[in-house]
């Protein structure tokens, strides 16, 4: 029996991939003035998905038919923007954009916090016998 019904994890989780968004963001932060430095970014996978698609098995009923695979067991991961220059040195750095996903991200972990100190709160209460 999970403690939480898996509600810790799945915040643990949550707190990883904002963590590992905060040092891509960072050193997107860090590098724009870098020449030819490409904006890196997490993407996340939707994690639903990825449970229905580990769930569900698949047939493929004919060869030319996109075959059902699964890449990673992390619910994310960090991609390079090659497609875009915003800087005459080939740097493609948006310092408003990654600013604002900064700000963005780390409301986010803080919210993450809060809510697993919750969990923990509530498991103090238990053992102290509800006082």
């Amino acid at each position: 029996m999970e403690l939480f019904g898996g509600t810790i994890n799945t915040l643990q989780q949550s707190l990883n991939y904002a963590s590992v968004k905060n040092q891509v963001i960072t050193s997107n932060i860090a590098n724009v003035d870098t020449p030819n430095y490409k904006a890196r970014d997490v993407v996340f996978k939707d994690i639903l998905q990825n449970e229905i698609s580990n769930s569900i098995t698949a047939k493929r009923t004919h060869p030319k038919h996109i075959p059902f695979s699964n890449e990673s067991n992390q619910p994310y991961k960090i991609v390079v923007n090659q497609d875009t220059t915003y800087n005459h040195n080939g740097n493609n750095v948006d310092i408003d954009k990654q600013m604002a996903e900064l700000a963005q991200n780390q409301i986010y972990y803080q919210s993450l916090i809060e809510r697993i100190n919750g969990k923990f709160n509530s498991l103090q209460t238990v053992i102290k016998g509800g006082r």
